[in-house]
């Protein structure tokens, strides 16, 4: 096939004014226990290509799963045909930034590949773990799931870009549910989905499932216990994983330059950092650096090109608290008189790729844990996501986590349940005045951001380190 889309794309060179093809093959592998069994077992396989054209200032894309040069001609035809068709709905001509042709190849750094492992050491594992946590009687809901993926991708254009890729996926995680006098408490580790990054088996095996299995039953448990969240004006440290998804859905979606321009609308909504706010606009305080970067090692947004073949890159989104810059594409970027920032991406070989975030990471700052909640004398440490809602253009959200802890006089002072915060993005992160260390820093992987219609879903990270925010509300 890879002759056969450089054959298409020679012959319809003359007929369009840009065209590229992507040929994807993505194995995944997934895994459940529940309560002592297997739950649940695939390996799939989905293999295909897609071809984009533009012709007349109009996109064209079509599909199809059929191996086969004549079948990639007809296909390249149906996308002229779509893109003749979407002139007469036209509202502007797609002009893309500029963009070196690259000859490349890429692969993530794996140390064990996670499909030449036995299915018996994988399960072996998630049962460990799921006999540990139902030793604790409270717990009445045990489970635990792994998931693995492989993508191979080829990209050639009809600007002379020839790159293939091969990514590979690791992830999983274990959850206690834990029920008395009709109060029911989940407890997950490493977070509420689990954690996902493209590396091999070891970062499964780093995880260490059945050594944190009788802590994730026991808080689980305690919870039931627990009194409930306080209401009021309070000041919250956010743990890492809970900090990603704010990341995610307060910083990463509204800075995707397609919902600023409307594109994005009917599904996942607009964004409130309209263009004239780049390079104007106070996002946050000082202590708030956030950076999109597709080249972090290990990143579950890591790759080394998008799917419009260009280079992954690190590039600022919020610099000492102000606004910088948006994930954009070529069409987008040149909008705005820039270069391509790398955030295109589809989930599958029939799908058109869409600005979607790589790693948004928030920068680590200067404070230790530990000196942190000293530094508190009174407010919530919370961690762990439970329930989320936000606006459509990510202004208004509230967030609920699984697990926070009191604190009081610079102390620890035991566990509430069901704590819930709110606020309007730009004054919630104005009010960050603390972010821990690079050594309490982390990437925490995201494989379920859904976005488009029809639906794809990417699978993004957000690094973070606990960090402190003053007078949040918090409680009902």
């Amino acid at each position: 096939m890879k002759d056969a889309l450089k054959n298409v794309l020679d012959g319809i060179r003359k007929t369009v004014d840009y065209a590229d093809a992507r040929l994807m093959t993505t194995r995944s592998e997934r895994l459940k226990v529940k309560n002592g069994s297997v739950d649940s077992i695939s390996d799939t396989t989905s293999r295909g290509f897609g071809i984009r054209v533009i012709v007349d200032g109009c996109w064209g894309f079509s599909s199809s799963s059929t191996l086969s040069e004549e079948e990639a001609a007809l296909v390249a035809q149906e996308a002229i045909e779509i893109a003749r068709a979407t002139k007469l709905l036209k509202k502007w001509d797609v002009d893309l930034s500029e963009e070196e042709a690259k000859v490349d190849t890429y692969q993530t750094k794996i140390v064990k590949d996670p499909f030449e492992v036995s299915l018996g050491d994988k399960i072996k594992i998630l049962l460990e773990a799921d006999k540990i946590m139902r030793r604790n009687a409270a717990v009445k809901v045990a489970e635990g799931s792994m998931q693995f993926h492989r993508i191979d991708k080829l990209f050639r254009s009809t600007e002379g870009s020839d790159i293939e890729q091969t990514i590979y996926e690791t992830g999983g995680g274990i959850a206690a549910t834990a029920l008395s006098n009709g109060d029911v408490q989940r407890r997950s580790y490493p977070n509420s989905w689990g954690d996902a990054a493209c590396r091999g088996f070891e970062f499964m095996e780093d995880m260490r499932l059945p050594d944190y299995a009788e802590q994730t039953a026991d808080e689980a448990a305690s919870l039931l216990k627990a009194p409930d969240c306080p209401t009021g004006e309070m000041d919250l440290i956010i743990g890492g994983s809970q900090l990603a998804l704010q990341i995610h859905e307060s910083c990463g979606h509204p800075t995707e330059l397609d919902r600023v321009f409307g594109t994005e609308a009917s599904f996942a909504g607009t964004s409130f950092l309209t263009v004239e706010k780049m390079g104007n606009f106070k996002y946050g305080s000082e202590q708030v650096s956030i950076y999109q970067d597709a080249t972090c090692e290990g990143g579950l947004g890591t790759f080394g090109y998008d799917d419009e073949g260009v280079p992954a890159q690190r590039t600022p989104v919020v610099k000492d608290g102000l606004f910088v810059g948006y994930l954009t594409s070529r069409e987008t970027a040149s909008k705005l008189h820039q270069k391509s920032n790398a955030c295109m991406r589809a989930d599958g070989w029939n799908r058109i790729p869409l600005i979607r975030m790589t790693n948004i990471n928030l920068e680590p700052g200067q404070w230790d844990f530990d000196d942190l909640i000293k530094d508190t004398k009174d407010g919530l440490l919370i961690d762990s996501n439970k329930s989320w809602s936000i606006d459509d253009k990510r202004l208004n959200f509230q967030f609920g986590t699984q697990v926070a802890w009191r604190i009081k006089d610079g102390k620890l002072a035991g566990l509430v349940k069901n704590a819930v915060y709110t606020g309007i993005t730009p004054e919630f992160w104005a009010s960050c005045d603390a972010v821990c260390s690079r050594k309490h820093w982390q990437i925490w992987g995201i494989p379920n951001c859904g976005k488009g219609e029809p639906m794809q879903v990417a699978h993004v990270a957000h690094g973070a380190a606990p960090s402190r925010f003053r007078k949040v509300r918090v409680g009902v």
